[in-house]
């Protein structure tokens, strides 16, 4: 994914608002999510142990197994799909599927372009030395860590705010969702990088909006 400033993007995070959204259901979007999160719970426990065998084969062979990497992506993808609908994001009330795949139908969506070649060095530091500073960026936004995503932290607030201002007007408002989909972008972005998805580094910019622009400068 290259823009025309020649800017590579390997990570692409959309995502649509939808409208109009429950004044309410979002009090017991926790309970109607609980399936995902069980499900959730083993496929990060086999992310994990795919990312060791991806770690090795790419320190031997430079490549990360595609069907690995297409496992680790489907993971993400669900991941995503389930923190927008519940308290990453609550962006949509459509029910999130099961499902690995991309799922263009339903509003968050996720892509990370596969990469044909990785470097032997980078696997070696790029998920805990290079990647220190971005988790203390990503450490305000989150507060807490569980699979990559939030519970807490600033996005739990800016979310809350959200929701509160949604139950009282009708309306979630449009800036708010604009910088929480930014948040969670930076997140994305710096999970690909640190699960060696891409040697791309994340950029120290939050790029905000359910669309991915092309930077300018």
């Amino acid at each position: 994914m290259t823009t025309a400033a020649g800017f590579y993007r390997p990570v692409k995070v959309t995502a649509v608002l939808d409208a109009p959204l429950s004044r309410w259901l979002w009090l017991v979007k926790w309970i109607l999510a609980i399936p995902h999160y069980i499900v959730l719970a083993f496929l990060w426990i086999a992310f994990l142990l795919v990312s060791v065998i991806a770690f090795f084969a790419i320190l031997f062979t430079e490549r990360y197994p595609r069907a690995l990497f297409d496992f680790n992506l489907g993971v993400l993808r669900w991941s995503w799909r389930v923190s927008y609908y519940a308290y990453g994001a609550l962006g949509t009330d459509r029910y999130p599927p099961f499902s690995l795949g991309p799922e263009p139908g339903y509003p968050a969506r996720l892509d990370i372009a596969y990469p044909e070649h990785l470097s032997r060095g980078l696997v070696l530091v790029k998920w805990w030395l290079l990647a220190i500073p971005q988790y203390l960026v990503i450490g305000i936004f989150t507060g807490a860590m569980h699979g990559g995503w939030c519970v807490g932290g600033l996005i739990g607030l800016l979310v809350l705010i959200a929701v509160v201002t949604l139950a009282f007007t009708e309306k979630y408002p449009r800036d708010l969702f604009d910088l929480v989909i930014g948040l969670n972008r930076w997140v994305l972005r710096v999970t690909a990088y640190a699960s060696l998805m891409t040697d791309a580094y994340p950029p120290f910019r939050l790029d905000m909006g359910g669309e991915e622009r092309t930077p300018t400068g």
